[in-house]
């Protein structure tokens, strides 16, 4: 029917154990939280509905069960380098990403979707976002990425990617869209880019060029204080590492 793959097998039991998994082990400081009830909400935003009506707001409930502060300085934004972000930031370690918050922990790498007339998912196909934009999961990580800015405060990171096809800096895109239009200029002190290409990759993109000088120019003409770096040492120690 649709030609996204269907929804991940074992849905339900991986979406409550994550969030159980978060809560207790990957960090406990969010403080208690209602596993069962962030299901709930999670599945109530797009079951039993046409899988191309799913609107952002339809996960407001989920949000505000999963809600917790994102801490300062620890906020990393990123383009088109998910695996190297996930390294990067360690579970919250050494960054928060969107992917290390809660309500981004729960539907990491997740597929999902339901029918307009029936309670269950849909194992069989998706929609894409190329089929329609308002489809479960691509409003789940609007949504995610509108709260995610909101709440990023002081030093703000940004991972792009210098051997990206078609520019670092994508147009449309989540940061472009949904995160720099969110961010709290009062609570931010300073936005660093790192452009970091792949090893043995093309040099695509870089500081002060292309892309990244249209993210650098559209950051400061909203009267940022930006820092640009290429090639930062410590991502690259990490991807020659891997």
């Amino acid at each position: 029917k649709w030609k996204g793959e269907g929804t991940t097998q074992n849905l339900e039991s991986i979406v409550i154990g994550r969030c159980y998994d978060y809560i207790r082990i990957v960090n406990p400081a969010v403080g208690e939280k209602n596993c069962s009830k962030i299901w709930e909400a999670f599945k109530n935003a797009f079951i039993n509905k046409d899988p191309c009506r799913i609107l952002p707001e339809d996960y407001e409930l989920f949000i505000n069960l999963t809600f917790h502060t994102i801490p300062p300085n620890k906020s990393l934004f990123w383009e088109n380098n998910q695996l190297l972000v996930k390294s990067f930031a360690d579970r919250g370690r050494r960054y928060m990403s969107l992917g290390d918050t809660l309500f981004g922990f729960v539907g990491d790498f997740l597929n999902w979707c339901g029918q307009a007339d029936s309670p269950g998912l849909d194992y069989e196909s998706c929609p894409t976002t190329r089929e329609c934009e308002n489809n479960a999961v691509e409003s789940f990580w609007r949504m995610a990425s509108i709260i995610y800015a909101r709440h990023s405060s002081g030093v703000i990171h940004v991972l792009l990617n210098g051997s990206a096809d078609g520019g670092a800096y994508p147009q449309p895109g989540f940061f472009a869209d949904y995160e720099i239009p969110n961010l709290q200029k009062d609570k931010i002190s300073k936005i660093v880019i790192w452009v970091v290409d792949d090893i043995e990759g093309p040099d695509i993109d870089s500081c002060g060029a292309h892309s990244v000088k249209t993210l650098e120019t559209r950051l400061t003409t909203l009267g940022y204080d930006v820092t640009c770096t290429d090639n930062d040492k410590p991502v690259m120690f990490l991807l020659c590492l891997d």
